[in-house]
């Protein structure tokens, strides 16, 4: 069975880049009726930020990516968080030394500091590790005396130099690496009693019976070393397939994408709000901004990828359906956030008008206005068209809920002229005798009143809208008029012209 997971740090708020290698995940576990796991990162205790767990696992919940196994919903091989693994990771540690493959290494801060200022480009490996205090160069006395003082320590991998390192990737094909190229990495510390990152998740991957590890390109640089690592615990035959996805770049290329960049053109990189525990900085996310998780996961799904037909708009099912791993880019995608905003659009269309009532209400609420939400649902069917966010509905119809209390002065000074007031006056008792108060019906009635009279269409229009919204914009006047219904319009109608005059 195909096994794939999702193994975030609780470092910090997730990135949308994370979002789209767990959606990638997803689309690949579904697709082969297999199983996605949700496992946390957290053996860099330096680096943990409370309250980010619970944030990645309630990203998932909002987007509808949901997990088979994990930290939320537990599974036959918990527990999914590292940091409650320890002893399991002890035993391959101890096996890994045991069989030379790796060493114990004593240095401490200082002395690896003078040695990068020594020698530069340093990197612990096969041409420096003879120099430094580890137990290749130290007898097995001292060793056991150190261990026994508890002197901090770490265990590093040894990489045997000049081996080429083949990663067979799904979507790169085969990536030759040589070993000289990379250090003798640190798999365990003393310190902590936890191992890194590294040998964490081989030791995960193997027990758990992952099947593919589909990441960001970035790991690409460290897949070299999970290969030695498999080889190194005698676990080769049972290495995952690779597949290292694109980059998610700037939205003008030239780098990855970044906070920064969302701040500086204004658009999220997180998929929910987030509070800095330490800062206290707010930043924003894709759910409060008013995205729909449909349009998030749709745009995110072709950022890097493509479906053979080259369709835009799908759903979670046709998603699952067509994705294909060989139609991943190798080179970065750009993030076009203007796109996001589009899909947006596009599935607010798709939206049910009542289900689009349903979120629009607390919007409402919060501008101090309770409304029959079938109401709402009559308004939206008007005017959802024209906003790509169900909050920017607030400002296209406030004048549906709430009557004009000022007029704007530029189209006042255009659109109401000296006779504006007893036009409208005589309006009002055109409207007053008009049953139904239909939108062709009362349409029909006013232009036929106006042709018999001789007046001009445009200025009795402009006027009746100025009355009714205080401004120039809104819907065709009818659909307005029948929507707030007769009572409103001609007290709309009558406060202009008092104000007006």
């Amino acid at each position: 069975m195909v096994r794939v997971r999702f193994a975030p740090s609780p470092t910090g708020p997730l990135h949308i880049g994370g979002v789209r290698t767990a959606l990638y995940n997803y689309l690949f576990a579904k697709q082969k009726g297999g199983e996605l796991i949700l496992r946390i990162e957290d053996t860099d205790s330096q680096r943990f930020v409370p309250g980010a767990e619970e944030y990645i696992i309630e990203s998932f919940r909002w987007l509808g990516i949901h997990f088979d196994e994990g930290v939320a919903n537990g599974g036959k091989f918990a527990p999914y968080r590292q940091s409650e693994r320890k002893e399991i990771y002890k035993t391959y540690v101890d096996s890994l030394l045991h069989s030379g493959k790796a060493y114990v290494a004593f240095d401490t801060p200082e002395e690896l500091e003078a040695k990068r200022q020594a020698i530069p480009n340093f990197q612990y490996d096969a041409s420096t590790r003879m120099e430094m205090r580890n137990s290749l160069t130290l007898s097995a006395d001292e060793v056991a005396s150190l261990m026994a003082a508890g002197h901090r320590h770490v265990v590093r991998l040894k990489i045997e130099p000049d081996k080429d390192v083949v990663v067979h990737d799904l979507i790169h094909g085969d990536v030759v690496i040589n070993s000289s190229i990379l250090d003798d990495k640190v798999l365990y510390k003393s310190s902590d009693q936890l191992p890194t990152y590294h040998l964490a998740n081989v030791v995960d991957d193997y027990l758990m019976k992952i099947t593919h590890v589909i990441r960001g390109e970035e790991w690409l640089s460290s897949a070299p070393l999970h290969v030695l690592l498999y080889r190194s615990l005698g676990w080769e035959a049972s290495m995952p397939a690779f597949a290292h996805l694109p980059l998610l770049l700037k939205p003008e290329g030239g780098g990855k994408l970044s906070k920064r960049d969302g701040d500086r053109l204004g658009f999220p990189v997180f998929p929910l709000e987030w509070h800095d525990p330490k800062s206290g900085e707010v930043s924003t996310g894709y759910r409060e901004s008013g995205y729909l998780p449909e349009a998030v996961i749709n745009f995110l799904s072709l950022l890097g990828w493509h479906p053979a037909d080259n369709r835009e708009l799908m759903t979670m099912q046709e998603l699952i359906d067509s994705f294909d791993l060989t139609h991943c880019s190798k080179s970065g995608a750009k993030f076009d956030f203007e796109k996001a905003r589009w899909f947006n659009h596009q599935y607010i269309q798709l939206l049910d008008n009542y289900e689009v009532a349903l979120q629009f209400l607390p919007v409402l609420e919060e501008h101090g206005v309770q409304a029959d939400p079938v109401y709402v649902e009559k308004i939206v069917a008007m005017m959802k068209e024209r906003v790509n966010f169900i909050p920017e509905l607030w400002e296209h119809t406030y004048y549906f809920f709430v009557a004009p209390t000022e007029y704007d002065e530029k189209t006042r000074s255009k659109r109401w002229k000296p006779d504006s007031s007893a036009q409208l006056t005589e309006l009002l008792e055109v409207l007053s005798e008009r049953k139904p108060f239909d939108v062709e019906g009362t349409e029909a009635h006013v232009k036929s009143w106006i042709e018999q009279k001789g007046y001009n269409l445009g200025n009795i229009m402009n006027a009746t809208r100025l009355a009714l919204v205080g401004a120039g914009i809104g819907p065709q006047i009818f659909h307005l008029t029948e929507a707030i219904g007769k009572d409103e319009t001609l007290r709309r109608i009558r406060r202009a012209i008092d104000i007006l005059g």
